[in-house]
């Protein structure tokens, strides 16, 4: 593979959860519900890219005044 390839980190689910400090069981929950950070499937394999639980994890702070930044 040539090197000037971008490549992006893939976590599995429960890599996903542990980034998060959540369970896996809720990361289920929330694709089911059509929730939470974008994810890949491939078949029946679930990968969450790096950088978009980044970004999830910008969409959800809250300034101290109860205000979405």
């Amino acid at each position: 593979m040539p090197e000037n390839v971008n490549r992006k980190v893939l976590l599995h689910e429960t890599q996903a959860a542990e980034l998060l400090s959540i369970s896996p069981a809720w990361l289920q929950r929330k694709r089911w519900e059509g929730r939470g950070p974008v994810y890949i499937r491939h078949g029946r394999a679930i990968r969450y890219e790096l950088g978009a639980i980044e970004d999830w994890i910008a969409s959800h702070r809250v300034t101290p005044n109860g205000e979405p930044r």
